[in-house]
């Protein structure tokens, strides 16, 4: 099956007063129609830089993309320029952007903010759009739809809040939906109705899930494949069951570690990975989880390879994070 969406060697950067810094160093993927592709990692890491890098939502005019391929329905996004990209964004790719309160327009109304698109795209009269507006926030679980569009975003809870991010994403049945930690923030009640109304919306509308998120219990719940991110690169990609089997790099191994369980005694220490990620101007070209590690010497000079070590399985094989 041919990819959706396939990036080869991405590298993203952004110039500050210390020159030049790269953000996402040569990471690569791909995503099928109708799949979901998880990425993780610790912040930091270039999570949300790589989704942004696709939709040319970076910070002007700091941020660019320095390299590499964004392939999308077989066409080159890389120098498309801006009117390519704005037919694109919101119409066959939709975005829940990270934090819901800082991504709704405080000073429009709820409704005003899904006509927008729906007029841009669908070139839908004010009244048509409108009801559609009151259909979709009746999709996602909004309570009194008909009085939701005329409110204003402090008016609403922050799961509502991010449910209306979900009905803007969706308004236009986009081809891709790429969801920046969509449960961030949220009790465990609402994340699971969010996440159930994406997983509904998937399947009703056929699109790929690009999911970035820390929890990798959403992880392991909602994907097919995942990508693990460390330091502006990928250190480990495959599919969602062998990763959680078979974990081959150091952290990837930490990242599992970490997560709590059941049977742990009660009052037990957490564990947890040592040290931190570097800060991005401290990058160095070799192993940078052996940067943390405080390694030296060829295994942070020279960069490992990154190679399919098995069926879909992908590994950043240094050697001493990937014995």
């Amino acid at each position: 099956m041919s990819s959706l969406l396939e990036i080869k060697n991405l590298a993203t950067g952004f110039q500050t007063e210390r020159g030049l810094v790269r953000a996402v160093d040569g990471v690569s993927f791909e995503l099928e129609k109708g799949k979901t592709l998880g990425v993780v990692g610790e912040s930091g890491c270039g999570k949300t830089v790589t989704a942004m890098s696709i939709v040319d939502l970076l910070p002007k005019p700091s941020g660019e993309v320095l390299g590499g391929s964004i392939r999308f329905n077989g066409g080159e996004l890389v120098g498309s320029g801006q009117e390519r990209m704005q037919k694109l964004r919101g119409n066959e790719i939709g975005v829940i952007f990270q934090e819901p309160m800082a991504a709704l327009n405080p000073v429009h109304r709820i409704g005003r903010q899904i006509t927008e698109a729906l007029e841009l795209h669908r070139e839908m009269e004010k009244r048509q759009s409108l009801r559609k507006a009151v259909e979709l926030l009746d999709l996602v679980g909004i309570p009194a739809p008909e009085r939701r569009v005329i409110e204003y975003p402090h008016q609403l809870s922050g799961g509502m809040r991010q449910r209306v991010m979900i009905a803007i994403a969706l308004c236009c049945e986009p081809d891709l939906l790429i969801a920046d930690e969509p449960t961030t923030a949220l009790d465990v009640t609402v994340q699971a109705q969010i996440l159930n109304l994406i997983s509904r919306m998937q399947d009703d509308l056929g699109m790929a899930v690009l999911l970035i998120t820390h929890d990798l219990g959403v992880i392991a719940e909602q994907c097919d494949e995942v990508v693990v991110m460390y330091a502006g690169r990928i250190v480990e990609r495959a599919p969602v069951e062998e990763l959680f089997a078979n974990p081959r790099h150091a952290y990837t191994k930490g990242l599992l570690a970490s997560i709590p369980r059941l049977e742990s005694e009660r009052k037990s220490e957490l564990r947890t990975i040592p040290g931190q990620v570097a800060a991005i101007q401290d990058f160095v070209e070799g192993c940078r989880f052996c940067q943390r590690m405080e390694r030296e010497g060829a295994l942070t000079e020279k960069r490992p390879p990154y190679e399919e070590v098995s069926p879909g399985h992908f590994l950043e094989r240094c050697p001493e994070c990937a014995k």
